[in-house]
């Protein structure tokens, strides 16, 4: 299996590699508690046709290591980087869920553009969700911290109260069966309770809105209108409007596991915005040839 070691501290972390070698390329950051695998509806479908799918288990999460430091977002965003180096990859477009997309923005904020052709920001939790000063009207972090004690008593009970929300079930053709449902549970309970209360720990303390004018790449922004994890007024929206070369789209009915419910749809936005990014990539490297 693909592992590489942390450029931070030698951590080994875990990423698939799938879809041709030379094809353009698409790199997945995960949603918090999970890995890879959450990204199947996304990263088959496109290898199949072409694109080289590259999706990493975050430290503590799926088949990586899980350390005991290393829950910042300037560690995470290293360790995402230094697959990109690892791997020598080149406009490559960064495709982010949730927490994800705040390690993908970071990754181009800390490390410029030298290997990145664009960002995707799905179901974002980016620029914060909880109130802070760049984001004052967020979740009050008493209710967070709270949250946090019912999490710690039963992470499994948690989980599954949580279904309906993070899917937008109870809206139609939301619908996802009680199978998925345990799997993809049973994925976030192979993140141990240290990992879940780190990465928990980054969503507490996120707070990217300054640094997001100086996203100097294109970002394609995807969210739906009843995303009750990241509403889409303090984050998407948000998001769109500092970022400079930023396009929105908006899912109806689309909740915060938008990725299962709207998978097709999500897939071929994705598809178009790498295409996008290689084309541009492609350009600039001849345009550097002639020069």
């Amino acid at each position: 299996m693909p592992y590489y070691d942390s450029p931070v501290d030698g951590t080994r972390l875990h990423y698939i590699d799938h879809g041709p070698a030379d094809g353009p390329v698409a790199v997945f950051a995960a949603s918090a508690y999970i890995g890879h695998e959450m990204w199947e509806y996304q990263t088959l479908p496109l290898a199949e046709a072409g694109y080289r799918c590259v999706a990493l288990d975050r430290r503590g999460h799926g088949r990586s290591d899980a350390p005991w430091p290393g829950f910042g977002l300037d560690t995470l965003a290293d360790d995402l980087h230094g697959l990109l180096d690892h791997l020598d990859l080149r406009g490559a477009t960064l495709i982010g869920h949730s927490i994800g997309t705040a390690e993908a923005l970071r990754c181009v904020t800390r490390h410029g553009n030298g290997r990145v052709a664009g960002v995707a920001v799905v179901a974002g939790v980016s620029p914060g969700v909880v109130r802070s000063p760049g984001t004052p009207d967020g979740v009050d972090p008493a209710v967070l911290r709270a949250d946090d004690e019912v999490f710690r008593r039963d992470r499994a009970a948690w989980f599954l109260a949580g279904v309906d929300a993070f899917f937008a079930a109870h809206l139609p053709g939301n619908e996802v069966s009680p199978e998925y449902v345990r799997h993809l549970i049973d994925r976030c309970l192979i993140t141990g309770p240290r990992a879940a209360m780190g990465i928990r720990g980054v969503v507490a303390a996120l707070d990217i809105a300054d640094e997001l004018p100086g996203v100097n790449v294109p970002v394609l922004v995807v969210h739906g209108t009843d995303d009750t994890s990241a509403p889409l007024d303090r984050t998407a929206e948000r998001v769109a409007r500092l970022v400079p070369d930023s396009t929105l789209k908006v899912y109806e009915r689309g909740g915060h596991g938008l990725f299962v419910t709207h998978a097709e749809r999500l897939t071929a936005d994705l598809r178009e915005f790498i295409d996008t990014g290689a084309a541009r990539s492609t350009a600039l490297t001849a345009a550097k040839a002639d020069a």
